[in-house]
């Protein structure tokens, strides 16, 4: 009986010695995980950022927006986590204390004790989230002169979604003419040393800065394109935006396009093609090689020709020959009339889309390319300066929505006079109208793609709320300009589907 009764005593004693342990010990086991559930880039860690930035996680992806032009290369993180480790590239990761460069995408790999992974990417966009191209020129020298280049660097930082260009050698002049003379932000043609590829755009070595300075939109020129790349034109510009600083200081949000020019890469016309453009008296160099037509005077902007030398001889009779037959009683005839001439096609997807934008300049001013390479027929484009399409003129009638307008071009004019071209024309736009949710999902696209860039650019320009030659109206923000543009659009492609029915 004493021994049965010092056994449960005993019993007694380690349960309550026990209880009495786990009671006052209790230690949760650890229970590890995969999942990052804060991220920060904090100013007490980053001197150089004005404010803390705290990043947005969404399923496996971090993002983030450093406000200025602050160096990301060199930041350290604070971050949460419940893994045994983090890693970057088999690199641990230490919170609030690990340097990394953030100027383009990073990958975070988390890892447990029983072999689970998952990875994280951090993508930060700096400044407005464009790529900045800075060019230097010699001594800090302002660009000032459109007949003269300066000597200099450029460089491009791609940011997350373009390479970077190390510094290189290059010149660089103004250009333009109205946009160069009127306003203050001031257009740009850089020249490289070497062919250079730029925002992955195919290796040249002349690049055009398009300020878009009335456009303050900025997207005209970029819309027009657009719908030049669902044409049959053999060719389009393509271009990319980008922050522009010139000698370290801001200069706004410019458009950087493949210049209109022979190359392989762009007009490809071989070694014998000509690349022509109807132009004005007042706006050529003073060694520009022209000639006068009936309807037009035509400026070769390629190749170099001496003036009543075969070439120049060539190309002016050929195009005389072409407005002769146009003009002619038989010109409706596709055997000696001006199908001869002509690449049909590209006349009727180079009229639609410079009318369906009711193009102020593509009636008969200027930037009207059109190129041939002999024994082949003439075919109009590329597509050029759209800055005062869309309605963007207060002088004239391109700024309503409504009435013809290329169609007034003399060579269109006398073209709508065949009823077989005018078939053709009907057909076509057909086409384009079935991509009017296209065209504006692009606009959609680029005025979210350009929202903090639009903002630095007014900044800088003061744009909004205040007229700008030649604008018709004046809108108090971004957005209310893309609105209107898109409405006007709207009105235009409807107005254009009810008069080619009536034609």
């Amino acid at each position: 009986m004493k021994i049965q009764l010092v056994k449960f005593i005993i019993v007694v004693s380690l349960i309550l010695s026990s209880c009495s342990k786990d009671s006052t010990n209790v230690i949760d086991p650890v229970v590890e995980g995969t999942e990052i559930t804060q991220f920060s880039f904090l100013k007490s860690n980053n001197p150089t950022l004005e404010n803390d930035i705290n990043l947005t996680i969404e399923n496996n992806k971090i993002t983030g927006h450093v406000p200025s032009k602050e160096s990301i290369k060199n930041l350290i993180a604070t971050f949460t986590h419940n893994s045994l480790v983090v890693e970057i590239n088999d690199v641990k990761q230490i919170s609030g204390t690990t340097y990394n460069n953030f100027s383009k995408t990073v990958n975070y790999t988390l890892k447990t004790s029983d072999g689970r992974l998952e990875n994280y990417e951090v993508a930060v966009s700096y400044f407005t989230g464009l790529p900045i191209f800075n060019i230097n020129t010699t001594d800090g020298i302002a660009i000032d002169s459109k007949d003269e280049y300066l000597t200099g660097t450029a460089s491009i930082e791609g940011g997350l979604n373009f390479l970077d260009l190390a510094v290189s050698s290059m010149e660089i002049r103004g250009r333009g003419n109205s946009t160069w003379w009127v306003h203050p932000k001031k257009p740009y043609q850089l020249k490289f040393e070497n062919k250079t590829e730029v925002l992955d755009m195919p290796k040249d070595k002349k690049w055009i800065f398009l300020a878009e300075y009335s456009d303050k939109t900025l997207i005209r020129n970029k819309i027009a394109f657009e719908m030049g790349y669902i044409s049959k034109l053999d060719w389009t510009p393509e271009c990319r935006f980008a922050e522009v600083f010139v000698n370290n200081e801001y200069n706004g949000t410019y458009n950087i396009s493949q210049k209109v020019e022979v190359s392989s890469n762009r007009v490809a016309l071989g070694d014998t093609g000509y690349l022509l453009e109807i132009d004005q008296l007042d706006r050529l160099d003073s060694d520009d090689v022209y000639f006068y037509t009936g309807d037009f005077l035509i400026n070769i902007k390629e190749p170099e020709v001496a003036n009543n030398g075969d070439q120049f001889n060539y190309i002016k009779n050929l195009i005389i020959q072409f407005e002769t037959a146009l003009h002619g009683s038989q010109f409706k005839d596709p055997s000696v009339g001006y199908a001869k001439y002509i690449d049909v096609n590209s006349f009727i997807d180079w009229y639609l889309i410079s009318e369906i934008a009711k193009n102020q300049d593509s009636k008969s001013f200027s930037s009207i390319f059109f190129n041939v390479i002999p024994g082949e027929k003439i075919k109009m484009g590329p597509l050029w300066d759209f800055d005062l399409a869309f309605g963007n003129v207060d002088y004239s009638d391109a700024t309503h929505p409504t009435g013809f307008w290329v169609k007034d071009h003399k060579w269109f004019k006398r073209l709508f006079e065949d009823p077989s071209f005018v078939s053709k024309v009907k057909s076509r736009f057909i086409y384009f109208k079935q991509n009017q949710n296209y065209i504006l999902d692009k606009m959609d696209f680029q005025a979210n793609y350009l929202k903090m860039a639009q903002n630095e650019n007014d900044k800088k320009w003061n744009l909004f709320g205040r007229y700008v030659w030649p604008n018709p109206v004046v809108y108090n923000t971004h957005q209310d300009e893309i609105t209107h543009l898109k409405s006007w659009y709207n009105q235009r492609m409807s107005w254009l589907d009810n008069a080619f029915s009536n034609l």
